[in-house]
């Protein structure tokens, strides 16, 4: 037999450097688990059908059974010139049995073996992912339930809007992440389709049992054209924008949390164990774990380019290219996996400072939005309000005062519509509480909505 498995039609060696430029070995050795899970079933059903002896499907899943036992323990060195997992298990696998493991790539073309163990090993990843995301979901619900007294200043350009709750503020990403969850169920679903069987693009001449196949492999179905079942990545793109998106959250979330544990906030505490200092000023108490992660939605936004720009231009069926598919792949993988990690504990283990929050929520006359509510409900049309409520906050800037500082005439120089109960309006309480529609920041509302997640949270994980 020549060295390479498909050597036979070759006259001259591989050239090293070659060699060594086209070989995936580096990287897509850890998909190492599933080439064998994917050959075990391509060999039992084989066997089931006759195309090759029972005792030989038998022979070759022992065989494959005991090199995954020694790639498991480490005692298998994987080999540049064999080029790929697929080669390297395949060779060694007739180093052990023989003959009879030639016959384990009957019916079937690296273009679909690696096909399918790129779907396979990217579902449980996803599976990870998912347990993750719920873990920290989990931890954004803690802490929302743990401050529904918490009134904090909420923004908008970054300038003191309206107050709310501080459990209203962690329920907004609770609901980014829930859609982050659902992007990653919809790409698992259409992902679960088996490929094996596909060939190398038009099908194979053996009477296989693909459905069987799908079936021991947990697949949900079979692709339904040979073409697009060995040239397809759609799953790999969705994966990486899925998880682009979900960068983007975490990345949103790691900025609030950078300020709010600033000096200048002081809003809440990262826990020392998520913290660094610094080696020249010993007062530092540095956010690296979010800023890390705010840096890294950048290689995660990269990846996705990467797939993107290399599927393209790409013919039908199987290219060359398709081999850069796994590296950004498998980066994407690593970086959200360990980034949600490390976000659901320490968000688990934030200490929240609520008396400097509600002085900051205090300050910026946010509360003026509800003296124009006010004056509305005394038949002002709003326009007429906001002109109103303008004039006040820059009486309020001009004598150094605060809406709910000022005496009921300094009111009524605004509108004689002010009356005595203007100051049932204007507190911090009572602008979060009146806010009580299905989503908003009333702790009535968000003591529903925290019901609701709940709840939510029980049914997706049972």
């Amino acid at each position: 037999m020549s060295e390479k498995l498909w050597g036979g039609r070759f006259t001259q060696p591989t050239d090293k450097f070659v060699e060594e430029f086209t070989a995936s070995i580096d990287f897509d050795q850890r998909m190492y688990r599933y080439d064998i899970q994917g050959s075990m079933a391509h060999a039992r059903m084989l066997g089931r059908q006759g195309i090759i002896g029972v005792e030989e499907a038998q022979q070759i899943c022992a065989g494959l059974e005991d090199i995954l036992a020694d790639m498991e323990a480490g005692n298998i060195e994987f080999s540049v010139a064999l080029e790929d997992i697929h080669m390297n298990i395949e060779a060694r696998l007739i180093e052990r049995i023989g003959s009879v493991g030639g016959k384990l790539h009957t019916g079937r073309s690296r273009n679909d073996q690696v096909a399918v163990d790129i779907r396979l090993y990217l579902r449980d990843e996803m599976k990870e992912i998912l347990t993750y995301l719920d873990k920290l979901q989990d931890a954004l619900l803690d802490q929302a339930e743990a401050n529904l007294n918490t009134i904090m200043p909420g923004y908008t350009h970054l300038q003191t809007a309206q107050p709310v709750l501080f459990a209203h503020h962690m329920l907004a990403y609770y609901e980014m992440f829930m859609r982050d969850s659902g992007r990653m169920n919809d790409c698992l679903q259409r992902m679960n389709v088996l490929p094996l069987g596909a060939g190398a693009l038009a099908g194979t001449t053996f009477p296989i049992d693909r459905e069987s196949v799908a079936k021991d492999l947990g697949f949900d179905g079979v692709t339904r054209n040979s073409l697009d079942s060995v040239s397809d990545r759609d799953f790999a793109l969705e994966f990486c924008a899925a998880s682009a998106t979900l960068m983007m959250h975490l990345s949103r979330l790691s900025e609030e949390l950078i300020l709010w544990s600033s000096a200048d906030f002081n809003f809440i505490e990262l826990t020392d164990a998520f913290c660094t200092g610094s080696s020249i000023m010993p007062q530092k108490k540095n956010p690296d774990v979010p800023e890390l992660v705010r840096g890294k939605t950048g290689r995660v936004y990269g990846n996705l380019i990467s797939l993107l720009t290399l599927m393209k231009s790409l013919p039908l069926a199987y290219n060359k290219d398709m081999q850069e598919d796994k590296e950004p792949l498998f980066d994407s993988i690593d970086t959200v996996k360990g980034s949600l990690k490390i976000f659901a504990d320490m968000i688990a283990e934030m200490g929240v400072k609520a008396d400097n929050m509600r002085i900051a929520a205090a300050r910026g006359f946010s509360t003026a939005t509800d003296v124009a509510d006010y004056c509305v409900t005394k038949g002002i049309p709003f326009r007429n309000a906001h002109e109103i409520v303008g004039k006040t906050v820059r009486y309020c800037i001009e004598n150094g005062k605060d809406i709910p500082e000022l005496t009921i005439d300094e009111f009524k120089q605004f509108s004689d519509a002010i009356e005595d109960d203007i100051y049932n309006f204007v507190t911090l309480e009572a602008s979060v509480n009146a806010r009580r529609a299905t989503g908003g920041t009333a702790r009535s509302a968000v003591e529903s909505e925290i019901a609701r997640a709940r709840q939510q949270r029980r049914e997706t994980t049972s």
